[in-house]
């Protein structure tokens, strides 16, 4: 790192180790010149909306991929590192969809999509259900033939269009949603047909599950009794605005042993909320992937 010829060596190493020490504690999105990918989020489902205007889908638990036409991102802009086949002879334009592994499999996804050197065993498990073409002019209506046909010209068995429905009635949909639980899945998606695609949170897309999830930082470990003696009783988390509660439910016996970080944040599941504010039945799901 060059200084000025004038500034006197003890000055300079001084602005120099300054600068270093500056770079270093800035976050790695910070440090990368790739935004974020312009995407399109859900709102939560509520009464009143017209059924007939929405396509249904299943809400798949992996890791949101965004494939801009030359490489594929997760939804923070991070690269992702797949193996070479893997995205071979993608089209050039964008595709939005999930990395998935299966039901019950997100930490396989997570775990696959994480590794900056591809595990190619691991990526053969992985399939891109793509749910969208964000850069095809018009209407969803219009987006999906569209999007079927240009991944049966792509044809290859680990890209595949997301199995989009109508549905006749809100009783059909909360049947679907009960079956589609009971088998493994996260929830339903709605999707609505006379929509365009906008990077922004609307009620255009909706997702609907039998529990609700929010995200808090993990603040503090709590020691485990009886037979969780020596591990992770419950984590101490708070909420984005400030509300702290223990979250002691939902941990593998691994987890419990290697517990998530301090700092980090964490995805849990609730039914409502008491008097306090506190959620009910507060439940661990997994550590946030952004």
């Amino acid at each position: 790192m060059s200084t000025p010829s004038s500034v006197p060596p003890c000055i300079a190493r001084q602005l120099s180790a300054l600068l270093l020490g500056i770079l270093l504690c800035l976050p790695a999105a910070a440090l990368s010149a790739t935004p974020a990918p312009p995407l399109m989020l859900a709102n939560l489902y509520h009464p009143g909306i017209n059924l007939a205007d929405y396509w249904v889908s299943e809400k798949l638990d992996g890791v949101r991929g965004y494939w801009d036409g030359e490489k594929l991102l997760t939804r923070g802009g991070q690269r992702i590192n797949a193996p070479p086949w893997f995205t071979a002879n993608w089209p050039k334009t964008a595709l939005d969809g999930e990395l998935w592994a299966g039901r019950r499999q997100f930490s396989h996804a997570v775990s696959t999509v994480r590794r900056e050197t591809p595990d190619d065993a691991a990526w053969r498990r992985m399939r891109f259900m793509v749910f969208d073409l964000p850069a095809y002019p018009g209407t969803f209506d219009r987006r999906l033939p569209a999007l079927q046909s240009t991944l049966a010209k792509l044809a290859v068995p680990w890209v595949l269009p997301v199995e989009q429905i109508k549905l006749s009635d809100h009783s059909a949909l909360q049947r679907l949603l009960q079956q589609t639980v009971r088998q493994g899945g996260e929830g339903l998606m709605l999707h609505r047909g006379a929509s365009l695609y906008r990077a922004q949170r609307s009620d255009d897309l909706l997702k609907i599950k039998t529990h609700e999830d929010a995200e808090a930082k993990v603040i503090g470990h709590l020691p485990g009794k009886g037979k969780y003696q020596g591990m992770l009783g419950a984590l101490l988390v708070e909420t984005p605005d400030g509300l702290r509660f223990k979250l002691g439910s939902g941990f593998s016996d691994a987890q419990r042993h290697q517990p998530p970080a301090l700092g980090s944040v964490v995805t849990y599941r609730f039914r409502g909320l008491n008097d306090s504010g506190i959620p009910r039945f507060a439940s661990f799901m997994r550590v946030y992937e952004q």
